[in-house]
């Protein structure tokens, strides 16, 4: 870890121990960097919580029949939110060809074009 690393934070599961420790190896972090991580962790555990529900029943039964378990889209949605946290961190990533790069995620962040 990091010189003077803080500890993993209480709760963690498995993805997030991982992530916390994967980080917290190579970097020296500001502390509004570290909530972001945490946040970060945390949702790595939620996705892995959501996958074990589904655990293989992408569909579920209701009153008007077969239906996409509502746990799919919610599992969806903080992929992209666990995306975006570990954009947000900045930590760059090795390419093949060694050089180090930084890309935000795609997506929209707001409207493009000049005012009219």
């Amino acid at each position: 870890m990091a010189q003077n690393a803080p500890k993993p934070p209480a709760g963690l599961k498995t993805s997030g121990r991982a992530l916390w420790r994967a980080v917290m190896a190579d970097y020296d972090l500001d502390e509004h960097e570290v909530t972001i991580l945490k946040e970060a962790c945390r949702t790595a555990d939620l996705c892995d919580g959501l996958e074990a529900l589904l655990a293989g029943n992408l569909m579920t039964e209701t009153s008007q029949g077969p239906r996409v378990h509502p746990a799919a889209a919610e599992l969806r949605q903080q992929r992209v939110t666990l995306a975006r946290l570990i954009v947000a961190l900045r930590i760059p990533a090795d390419t093949s060809d060694g050089r180090l790069q930084t890309r935000p995620i795609r997506g929209v962040y707001g409207i493009a074009g000049g005012a009219s």
